[in-house]
């Protein structure tokens, strides 16, 4: 077998420990790389504090049946800690360096004139920031056709999806090596334009904003709606994403049902974006219809339904909430 890359991630704060797990979890050597200068007592004590965590989170994987436990010690071995001052050094010969120091512009751009000073020329540099585009973040990269965002979600060893959002200036080559990686570690990576939220947080905020004035208005307590989400709203769209149960129940109703709300609360924000009109103008109302977000043309339409009700059969099942049978 081939060795795997070595991995650099700059920032030993959360994010950085959490892709240091997964990516020596999948046998990939690891540089966890502190960006903040620092005394060698102060970061010996760091030093120590991330190993004890790491390893407490490789047991954690073990109690929960991702590993053997007697597998945790090589997996910690993996993981290399290495102070602000030795970057240079830690850098040769790296392809991949993912960047997580705190998310403002005067920190960023700080790490990436280091980075691009000191990585390999070939080197693909990532940030894993959560709220800046990669836009504004590329200039900061020499040469910037090299750097992309690639958003992990937390915990970064345990969420398979990672947001990859390239710049204007990426080289697409660049995209297709990190795309490549990420799959190779078990991760399904989704590219995004570059645009405020990218998916997951886009989506989420709308959720949880939405969520907070069901509280606020005394719609349901935060336990039911906490249960409502988890045993509804999460219990379907683990199984169907969010386009596809569109077009499962038809975008017609979605159309309707925005309608409705819209006139019943007087808030625009329930309002369907034009897509939905469209859709339904020129027939694409979903799985009925053949084509909707998703195109079905020549889908075994019964043996797709089987396999998604089987899907939530097996939800219910890892919930412990099947229905109760009668005699």
């Amino acid at each position: 077998m081939a060795a795997r890359e070595t991995i650099a991630a700059v920032g030993a704060g959360r994010m950085g420990r959490g892709m240091a797990v997964a990516f020596a979890y999948s046998g990939h050597p690891v540089r966890l790389i502190d960006a903040k200068p620092r005394p060698m007592d102060e970061f010996d004590r760091l030093k120590a504090e991330i190993r004890a965590e790491l390893g407490s989170t490789f047991v954690l994987m073990a109690d929960v049946g991702l590993m053997q436990a007697s597998e945790a010690d090589a997996m910690l071995a993996r993981v290399e800690v290495v102070g602000h001052d030795d970057l240079a050094a830690a850098l040769a010969g790296v392809p991949f360096v993912f960047e997580g120091v705190p998310e403002t512009l005067e920190a960023k751009r700080e790490v990436f004139e280091r980075l691009s000073r000191h990585a390999d020329a070939d080197a693909v540099i990532a940030s894993t920031t959560s709220t800046i585009l990669s836009n504004d973040l590329q200039g900061f990269v020499t040469p910037p056709d090299r750097f992309l965002n690639a958003h992990w979600l937390n915990p970064a060893y345990l969420v398979p999806l990672v947001e990859v959002s390239p710049g204007d200036a990426t080289d697409p080559a660049v995209t297709a090596r990190l795309l490549d990686l990420l799959e190779r570690i078990g991760k399904v990576p989704v590219t995004c334009a570059v645009s405020p939220g990218y998916i997951v947080p886009r989506i989420q905020a709308l959720a949880m904003n939405e969520a907070a004035r069901l509280v606020e208005e005394g719609v349901a307590s935060s336990a039911d709606i906490d249960k409502a989400t988890k045993y509804g709203f999460g219990f379907r769209f683990a199984v169907l994403g969010l386009l596809e149960f569109i077009d499962w129940g038809g975008g017609d109703i979605l159309y309707h049902a925005s309608r409705y709300m819209t006139r019943a609360t007087g808030q625009n924000r329930f309002a369907a974006p034009d897509i939905i009109e469209t859709n339904m103008a020129e027939g694409r109302r979903g799985l009925r219809d053949g084509r909707g977000f998703l195109d079905y043309d020549g889908l075994d339409v019964a043996a797709y339904q089987r396999e998604r009700i089987g899907a939530f059969a097996a939800m219910l099942r890892h919930l412990d909430k099947m229905p109760v049978k009668g005699d």
